[in-house]
């Protein structure tokens, strides 16, 4: 048995006392066991100190709450609304200390995150299903922009974190290493380099390189343009105001062939084929990193960049 438990005090306006918020919960399982020795019983306390918390919150609120009688206590008409409004309260208590609990372990509230790399398959998408799975109470909204678009967003707030190649900082933003990806040839099924197991980026002078001008078009350009120095070595490129599906269209119809990262082949186009291109030292690769505002403290993000570092690890120095 317990004595007057602890709890937390409630003002309720239009009156000049305190209410404690306890004896809202007593008053409120008195009405569902029409019992104060049901409750005292189901409340793992003595009845005669239920039915004084009872008796404290009748005076406070100047209201007759329950008629007692030997077979237990009914709720008299006033005591009714007073209940209605009670029941009212305790659930937008207890849905606010619900919040408050997920909030302040990063569990529940809002995350931004912009990319401009393919969902359809890959590390992106494989965070995000496991980031849902661990916080589902988060709304996790995604935002597919340009790089440049994406650098404003970060910058004014609106979005907490950008997933983006490496092609510098994103302003002074604290970057976090993530992933790596293969450069691929998309080709048309048929295609005379699609017989060989890889490709160098010389084999690529003699063909047409389709890109998109939006993002990652760009960086897949520079990359191409650094690995062949030469002028001679490079090829044609045509750069499209078209997304990367309907540049996937215009290969199958023999327009030429393009460059994409690993993680864009996710879903599967009739016609294509892809192939790793190389250089002397190896496959090449796209490197992904996580940029963030310094003074981003959404303790939701902070679980998401948790869950990052244990994904992808920065590794040990030798």
């Amino acid at each position: 048995m317990i004595d007057e438990p602890e709890y937390k005090y409630l003002s309720l306006r239009n009156q000049s006392s305190t209410v404690a918020l306890q004896h809202l919960r007593y008053a409120v399982l008195s009405a569902e066991y029409g019992s104060f020795r049901r409750a005292a019983e189901a409340l793992l306390m003595r009845q005669s100190t239920l039915s004084r918390c009872i008796r404290q919150l009748e005076e406070s609120i100047g209201v007759t709450v329950f008629e007692r009688s030997s077979g237990g206590v009914c709720a008299t008409t006033a005591g009714r609304n007073f209940l209605r409004t009670a029941r009212s309260i305790l659930e937008q208590m207890d849905a606010l200390v619900t919040s408050a609990h997920y909030d302040g372990r990063g569990e529940a509230g809002r995350l931004a995150v912009g990319f401009y790399t393919s969902l359809s398959a890959g590390n992106l998408r494989a965070t995000i299903v496991d980031f849902r799975q661990r916080c589902p109470q988060v709304e996790l909204r995604m935002v597919e922009r340009s790089r440049m678009r994406l650098v404003t967003a970060l910058r004014n707030g609106a979005i907490d974190l950008v997933i983006a190649t490496d092609a510098g900082p994103l302003f002074e933003s604290k970057v976090l290493p993530l992933w790596s990806e293969r450069i691929l040839v998309a080709l048309p099924e048929g295609h005379p380099l699609a017989t060989k197991k890889s490709i160098y980026w010389t084999d690529l002078r003699n063909e047409t390189v389709l890109l998109s001008q939006y993002d990652p078009g760009r960086e897949l350009e520079d990359l191409l343009m650094a690995k062949l120095v030469s002028t001679a070595d490079r090829p044609k490129i045509e750069r499209h105001d078209v997304s990367r599906g309907i540049i996937k269209t215009l290969i199958t119809i023999g327009f030429g062939v393009s460059l994409v990262a690993e993680s864009d082949i996710g879903v599967n186009f009739a016609g294509l084929t892809y192939r790793e291109v190389r250089d002397g030292t190896g496959p090449s690769q796209v490197h992904y990193s996580a940029h963030l505002r310094k003074d981003n403290d959404n303790p939701v993000l902070a679980n998401f960049l948790k869950l990052l570092s244990e994904r992808y690890p920065l590794p040990c120095a030798g």
